[in-house]
């Protein structure tokens, strides 16, 4: 059985900046150890349709992960879902940006994860480390968007 992770946190940015920094896809490695490399295809802005392709390594083993993006609404609002199948995927997730002042941005994100096979069985440990790191991973996202 899958669940859901979700950390929320203020940035120091106008919703318009965090949105072009989120939206832009490639910035994860300065806020996400996990991941190792990442690419956007095609090139250019990030659309309805852009694929994410990246490593990523988690307890030791590293994974190719390849993300769509499902909904781009400027300057509020980015899902995508997950396309490739790993042992626990991102079935979907996003972020939900809120302007909280003329330069702070409340962001939301979230991620649901779901095991397939043998993941079935690691799905739960997934969601607890995630769960667990939710608030330390909404502080690095802060920390990369506002030394952008």
């Amino acid at each position: 059985m899958g669940g859901q992770f979700e950390a929320v946190v203020e940035i120091g940015r106008s919703v318009g900046e965090v949105f072009a920094y989120l939206a832009e896809g490639t910035h994860d490695p300065e806020f996400s150890p996990r991941v190792q490399e990442i690419r956007k295809s095609p090139a250019g802005p990030t659309t309805v349709g852009t694929i994410f392709t990246s490593v990523v390594k988690d307890a030791g083993m590293k994974t190719r992960r390849e993300f769509r993006i499902t909904a781009l609404d400027a300057p509020n609002r980015i899902r995508w879902a997950e396309q490739s199948k790993n042992l626990v995927t991102a079935t979907q997730g996003g972020y939900d940006l809120e302007p909280v002042g003329e330069r702070v941005t409340r962001l939301r994100i979230f991620n649901e994860l779901e095991g397939h096979g043998v993941g079935k069985l690691l799905v739960g440990l997934a969601l607890s480390a995630a769960r667990k790191d939710a608030p330390a991973f909404g502080q690095r996202i802060k920390a990369a968007v506002e030394a952008s």
